[in-house]
């Protein structure tokens, strides 16, 4: 009954509430509940080191046991009685004794003669520096295959005196030189002994010059030298050269300008016309004054060092009375890409290269009094490289170029003219004039140096180059192809030893014959092609003591019969033996 009575009243009251639920206003939506959450911020609690050594509770670790140490001491009789200590001492290397002068003396086959001389004078406590030199070297021996006098000498004298003072140092030399050469390159045959005794192939060359250099510190004007030469020979030819160059630095603001300048001036004559005229009835003269400045930036960060710059250059030729403006490029730049193991470089540049008859005689003293002189117009040589180390003691370097120049020149064999009759022997084809041409040039050099210590260095270098002319001729006597190895070795305190070898690939030239009435391209000629060649070099010398050597020197030790120049076969195998004294004076 109990059970009715509770069902009952559970449906009472769902009755009850859905009547009040259906009497509420439709218009009441009713209520909502809205959960409000901030955002996260969140905290970095503090961090607890753990202990390197925690407490275990744990019935098998073993307790350590302490343990103590009882020194059990027996008296033992002892007559050791130790030295008291002494600290050992480095043998220091004395300093090798340095003279002020010396000299030396050689003699060899082809009564070749070696006479070197040399003394340096400290003036004023050593502020004063006066430096004296002499130097000849000469042969009389006789050259297999040629008919005429082959001897040669070369003799010369230099003063030097300098002066350092705390912010500038300045210094003037004055030198004179003596060469005697002779034109032999006469082949047998070619004549017959009345002509060839009628020849007077002598030549002799004379040079005075003077100089003079000052260097400033803490000064816009940096440096600046003055040299003044006078060159002449034995036919009445005369040169005479002027160049003068200072240097400014400016700074500009982190950067520093330079700005260099230029005059040179070369004027000269020859008695004697080109020897490509079948007649000697005019000179030769020349004159011609060059007058430049570069202005240079230079800009270094890190590892970058560039040179920003131009030359600027005023040629006048006085003598034609011709003048011309030339701007040539100035830039440098290199980069270490690893330290000193691996630096790229490269650059462009150019300039108004003066030539001169000294210049000419010290490249082929071979050449006729009958030259034409003129400015070589250098207008780019454009070039880029890598260098560095491998390892510290093998250093490397490798280059490639191009290059354009107006006016190179190139020494090519004189005519045989026997319409001249010159008091010198010089117009039998054998002498040399100066054969002008426009040349591009695309060049590659490589060099390897090894130094393993002072007592030893190696180094091998490499050229190859290819030539454009503008004649279509061959570049007259210059190789495609040249390579050298040098060595220098100190064997112990006595013996020292060197050597080096050239080679030089093949040259071309061009053997013709002066007609009357005829253009000199015109004249009956033969190519002739120089056969490449290797010259061996060494020596060798022995310390007696640290005043006295004795040396011996070899050249041309495969006794190769090659040609430098065309018709001009040198020495054979040569041996020189002599001595160095060094002295005080």
């Amino acid at each position: 009954m109990q059970k009715h009575i509770t069902i009952t009243l559970i449906i009472l009251i769902g009755y009850v509430k859905t009547g009040i639920s259906q009497e509420r206003d439709p218009n009441d939506i009713g209520t909502q509940t809205v959960t409000v959450t901030r955002p996260y911020s969140p905290t970095i609690s503090d961090a607890f080191k753990v202990k390197s050594l925690p407490n275990l509770n744990d019935s098998i670790v073993l307790q350590k046991k302490p343990i103590e140490y009882n020194i059990f001491s027996v008296p033992v009789a002892s007559t050791f009685t130790p030295a008291k200590g002494k600290a050992s001492r480095v043998e220091r290397t004395p300093p090798p004794k340095l003279f002020n002068s010396y000299a030396s003396v050689g003699l060899g086959n082809y009564n070749n003669a070696l006479v070197d001389f040399y003394t340096s004078r400290d003036i004023d406590r050593g502020e004063d520096l006066l430096d004296v030199g002499f130097n000849h070297h000469s042969s009389r021996g006789n050259i297999d295959g040629t008919v005429l006098d082959n001897d040669f000498y070369n003799s010369k004298i230099d003063v030097v005196y300098a002066k350092k003072a705390r912010d500038l140092d300045w210094g003037a030399d004055i030198g004179l030189q003596h060469q005697l050469y002779n034109w032999y390159g006469v082949a047998p045959g070619a004549f017959d002994e009345a002509v060839i005794n009628t020849i007077d192939e002598r030549q002799n060359y004379f040079n005075a010059q003077a100089g003079a250099h000052l260097n400033m510190e803490d000064s816009f004007f940096k440096k600046g030298k003055i040299l003044i030469r006078r060159f002449w020979d034995d036919v009445e030819s005369g040169e005479n050269r002027v160049i003068l160059e200072p240097t400014f630095e400016l700074p500009i603001t982190s950067e520093t300008l330079t700005l260099g300048a230029k005059l040179d001036y070369v004027s000269g004559s020859f008695k004697n016309a080109d020897l490509n005229n079948t007649t000697n009835l005019f000179q030769i003269n020349y004159s011609h004054v060059q007058i430049g400045i570069t202005p240079t930036l230079l800009v270094s960060q890190d590892e970058l060092t560039i040179n920003l710059g131009a030359t600027f250059v005023y040629g006048v030729d006085t003598e034609n009375s011709d003048s011309n403006f030339y701007i040539y490029p100035a830039v440098t730049a290199s980069y270490r890409l690893l330290d000193e193991n691996v630096i790229a470089y490269g650059g462009i540049e150019g300039q108004l290269q003066q030539n001169s008859y000294y210049n000419f005689v010290n490249d082929n003293p071979y050449v006729s009094p009958t030259l034409t002189i003129t400015p070589t117009d250098r207008q780019y040589d454009a070039y880029i490289g890598l260098k560095g180390k491998i390892l510290s003691n093998l250093s490397y370097n490798i280059k490639g170029s191009y290059s354009a120049e107006n006016k190179r020149p190139l020494f090519l064999l004189n005519p045989e003219n026997l319409f001249r009759t010159d008091e010198k022997g010089y117009f039998y084809g054998n002498s040399f004039q100066i054969f002008y041409d426009d040349i591009k040039t695309l060049g590659i050099f490589g060099e390897l140096n090894v130094d393993v210590n002072r007592n030893f260095s190696l180094g091998v270098r490499a050229e190859v180059y290819d030539y454009d002319t503008e004649t279509d001729n061959p570049a007259w006597n210059l190789p495609n192809l040249t390579g050298s190895l040098f060595m220098d070795y100190q064997i112990g305190e006595k013996w020292f030893l060197g050597a080096n070898l050239f080679f030089v690939g093949e040259r071309e030239d061009l053997s013709s014959q002066a007609v009357q009435n005829v253009l000199p391209s015109e004249f009956p000629s033969v190519m002739l092609t120089l056969d490449s060649y290797f010259d061996a070099n060494a020596h060798v010398g022995y310390h007696i003591n640290e005043q006295l050597s004795l040396f011996v020197k070899a050249s041309n030790i495969a006794n190769n019969d090659y040609q430098r120049w065309a018709n001009l076969p040198v020495q054979g195998f040569q041996a020189l033996a002599g001595a160095t004294y060094k002295f005080d004076f």
